[in-house]
């Protein structure tokens, strides 16, 4: 659950803004205003085996891998950006909306 109404999520008001949720999913949760509604995608980078470096941070609408490989994942369709020989995209949750906050499920 997001509550947008809470400082750390207030940027998910604004369309193309994402915030990250720890202690959720495998390496937490990206969440992405996309204007028309909001997604959520797992914060592990899936082409990589779990690591530290494999948790995916922000990068405007970008989902960036902390790996040296530097995998790039677009937040608004979770597809890889710029190796079109990645196999895997992002895993999406679903999210509905009552209010100002957001229920994420798997």
């Amino acid at each position: 659950m997001v509550n947008m109404n809470l400082p750390q999520y207030s940027n998910l008001l604004f369309t193309s803004n994402a915030v990250f949720v720890p202690s959720t999913a495998n390496s937490g949760l990206i969440v992405v205003n996309v204007g028309t509604g909001y997604l959520a995608w797992d914060a592990a980078d899936p082409n990589h085996i779990p690591s530290n470096c494999g948790t995916l941070t922000i990068d405007g609408v970008l989902g960036v891998c902390g790996c040296d490989d530097g995998n790039t994942y677009s937040l608004f369709t979770g597809q890889p950006m710029e190796n079109p020989s990645l196999r895997c995209a992002l895993k999406s949750y679903p999210v509905t909306r009552s209010g100002n906050t957001l229920y994420i499920s798997n």
